[in-house]
């Protein structure tokens, strides 16, 4: 059944969220930080594991780098989109509503909680190629990793920053909800090099995302977000750069 591995880790999500609330009660401040920062140190190599998975290859008995050009390219123009569109901004604005709807308004932390979360399970190469398996093959074995993935991190990130977390489930269920009904209709014309792109990108936010967690907001990674439309189409250029 198609969007099954989707629902499946919607209810992975909503698991790990809430023992991360009960633990929470449980655990310390320092505790609480120390959770975030473990977080995201796993968070960045599983961005640099995916990206030089993407990237390095080998060339007769040389190991070599490629994609530095179209990661440039295609970052640069999805970042000028993302901040025209300001995505980053409409997400924190959906999440203050969240927020109010939730009857949260005492909670400080349930915006940054829930951007937070929402980033860290909603961008990445599972996210998006898992979707398509689904919806294209009915596979679901990379979703149903990724379901195993989201409920640890939201367990850590949970007890850390607070219920905001569980609502990310939203956007999980959106895009890849979308991404999987639209799979059965695209899967002829999406190539494998288009995958390999999107997971090469995805992967690069991935990490982008684990520098969040370590050093607060520095990246405004949903901004960033355009640039996987962009690496999935250079797929399609006449020429190789």
């Amino acid at each position: 059944m198609p969007g099954l591995g989707t629902i499946i880790d919607a209810a992975g999500i909503c698991a790990g969220g809430t023992i991360g609330l009960l633990c929470s009660k449980l655990i310390h401040a320092d505790l609480r930080r120390s959770l975030l920062s473990a977080t995201g140190v796993i968070t960045l190599f599983m961005g640099i594991a995916g990206a030089m998975e993407g990237m390095l290859h080998l060339q007769g008995d040389k190991l070599v780098s490629g994609g530095v050009m179209m990661l440039l390219i295609t970052f640069a123009l999805g970042t000028v989109l993302g901040e025209m569109i300001n995505i980053e901004g409409a997400v924190e604005s959906f999440g203050k509503w969240l927020q109010k709807k939730s009857g949260s308004t005492t909670d400080t932390r349930f915006t940054t909680a829930f951007v937070t979360a929402s980033m860290t399970v909603s961008i990445g190469a599972m996210a998006i190629v898992g979707a398509i398996d689904d919806g294209a093959h009915g596979d679901l074995s990379m979703l149903l990793f990724k379901t195993v993935f989201d409920g640890i991190v939201l367990i850590a990130l949970s007890a850390a920053l607070g219920k905001g977390c569980i609502f990310s489930v939203i956007p999980v269920v959106v895009i890849q909800g979308i991404i999987t009904a639209l799979a059965k209709w695209a899967a002829p014309y999406i190539t494998q090099q288009a995958l390999t792109n999107l997971s090469l990108a995805g992967s690069v936010l991935i990490f982008c995302i684990g520098l969040n967690l370590l050093w607060n907001k520095k990246v405004r990674v949903l901004n960033m977000v355009p640039a996987l439309l962009f690496t999935a189409l250079w797929a399609y250029l006449p020429i190789s750069l």
